[in-house]
């Protein structure tokens, strides 16, 4: 299997944009803006 096998190349830029996505999702969450974020549950507090 080389590095030029169009299943490689494939699975390689699904795997990265995963990893891509994977992380700008943690950095939104966990990150500087997570300081504007909301908390739906706290707005309706009993």
């Amino acid at each position: 299997m080389s590095l030029s096998d169009p299943a490689t190349v494939l699975s390689i830029t699904i795997s990265l944009a995963f990893l891509a996505f994977t992380g700008y999702g943690i950095y939104i969450a966990f990150g500087p803006p997570s300081t504007q974020l909301d908390d739906p549950y706290d707005d309706h507090e009993d």
